[in-house]
């Protein structure tokens, strides 16, 4: 056999779900069969793809409808390698149990299952010898897993800092570049197909939690749920919020944020996903559209910066089968990938021991001696202040109104929020109308 012939030998292969994702999957199966097959050492042969309802029209998908079978348990067992794209935590954990139980390595996608259950799957992984990839499940297209997990593993990460979801990132780029409020940016998003038709795990943070989560996992070599991560969505964002950020020359973004804290015995790591301002002149404030990227600090490698597509069939169905070539290799080889890595066990620490900047929002009586008491409140709690901007705003019928801008240096979450606590409780204080962190300095 010559160099360009593909090889003869097949890996069976399962594909768990035909939805966007799987049928991009399929599709490109089956149109790069053989280059795929000189990559990986072994002809990648698509013996079922488990589907709800086979009678469904997917006469565009171009995939023989023999292949379609209802029967997902039965799939699992006659593949070598299983591709999981059905998402959520039941069926899927029971089919990759029992397709590892049976010999087959997984590829999945599945974040939600990673976040909540990973420790289950690596260990019967590691049981039946077999590998677990999950590069499509953080950042669609985007290699984040593999270098944080294997081209760092000599290293230290430090923080990771990451635009991880597309429907968010799209919402608030839209806010900031059109002046669209949040509902109608969400609309947008529907419409061009990066949100579902519930948003509701996007734009409230749940999908970023999860891969907050897998990427703590990775960069700690600790375990961490996704139930752990502190999170807030985008819900809350107003387009004062947008309009005071570039005055700060800022931009919201919804990031995650994972840190390694302290050193020895008092070492722990945050996660985190919310909301936050920052600078226009840091590399994630220039992340546009329903695009992601994710920025790693580490000891000795210094700044890196991952970005590419984060949703979609194409990008995601990429990062799934460079996983299946990767794991395709391993079988003809022998022997597998690495496993989970979580030695260091380091405890998550609460959201209050967090430190970073805010930006905080009031509306104040406009008389003599109202800044004083606000600086006091600051000052009671150990928040330092940085800078402190006065607008004036319409008179109501309590008289002379003021607007309050105050950002502060540095000082942990807990403080910040008896400061905003003590603040409500003032006289002088109509509402605090907005707190948001400032990150990336």
């Amino acid at each position: 056999m010559s160099q360009s012939e593909p090889p003869v030998r097949a890996l069976r292969v399962a594909l768990l779900g035909c939805g966007v994702v799987g049928t991009e999957v399929a599709r490109l199966l089956l149109r790069d069969a053989d280059e795929l097959a000189a990559r990986s050492g072994a002809r990648l042969e698509v013996v079922g793809i488990a589907v709800r309802r086979v009678g469904r029209d997917r006469s565009g998908s171009g995939v023989d409808p023999a292949l379609f079978t209802t029967d997902a348990a039965d799939l699992v067992t006659r593949a070598d390698v299983v591709i999981e794209v059905i998402g959520g935590i039941e069926p899927a954990r029971t089919l990759i149990l029992a397709a590892m139980r049976h010999g087959a390595s997984v590829v999945t996608a599945n974040k939600a299952l990673l976040a909540q259950d990973g420790p289950t799957l690596y260990a019967a992984a590691a049981e039946h010898g077999v590998d677990l990839y999950f590069e499509a499940a953080v950042a669609g297209a985007i290699p984040i897993v593999r270098p944080v997990r294997d081209s760092l593993a000599g290293d230290r990460v430090q923080r990771v800092l990451g635009i991880v979801n597309g429907t968010t990132n799209y919402v608030l780029d839209q806010m900031d570049t059109t002046g669209a409020y949040l509902g109608d940016a969400v609309e947008q998003a529907q419409a061009l197909g990066y949100a579902e038709a519930d948003p509701t795990a996007d734009v409230e943070g749940f999908h970023a939690a999860a891969k907050a989560a897998i990427l703590a996992s990775l960069a700690f070599h600790t375990r961490v749920a996704a139930g752990e991560v502190y999170r807030e969505g985008i819900t809350e964002v107003t387009a004062a919020d947008v309009a005071a950020a570039r005055e700060m020359d800022c931009v919201v973004k919804l990031l995650a944020i994972c840190e390694r804290v302290g050193s020895g015995e008092d070492a722990g790591i945050t996660v985190r996903v919310h909301p936050a301002m920052i600078p226009r002149r840091h590399p994630l404030a220039g992340v546009r559209g329903a695009f992601n990227a994710v920025f790693v600090e580490a000891q000795a490698a210094g700044e890196l910066m991952f970005y590419g597509r984060g949703a979609g069939g194409e990008p995601t169905a990429s990062a799934v089968l460079g996983d299946l070539v990767a794991v395709a290799r391993h079988r003809v080889a022998g022997g597998r990938g690495p496993g989970e890595s979580a030695y260091a066990r380091l405890p998550v620490l609460a959201m209050g021991l967090t430190v970073t900047r805010y930006h905080v929002s009031l509306d104040v009586a406009d008389r003599p001696g109202v800044l004083a008491q606000v600086a006091q409140v600051f000052a009671d709690h150990a928040v330092s202040i940085e800078t402190v901007r006065q607008q004036l705003r319409p008179e109501a019928d309590g008289g002379p109104r003021a607007q309050l801008v105050v950002v502060t240096h540095r000082a942990s979450d807990a403080a910040l929020s008896a400061t905003v606590d003590a603040l409500a409780d003032l006289d002088v204080v109509e509402a605090v109308t907005s707190v948001m962190r400032v990150e990336g300095e």
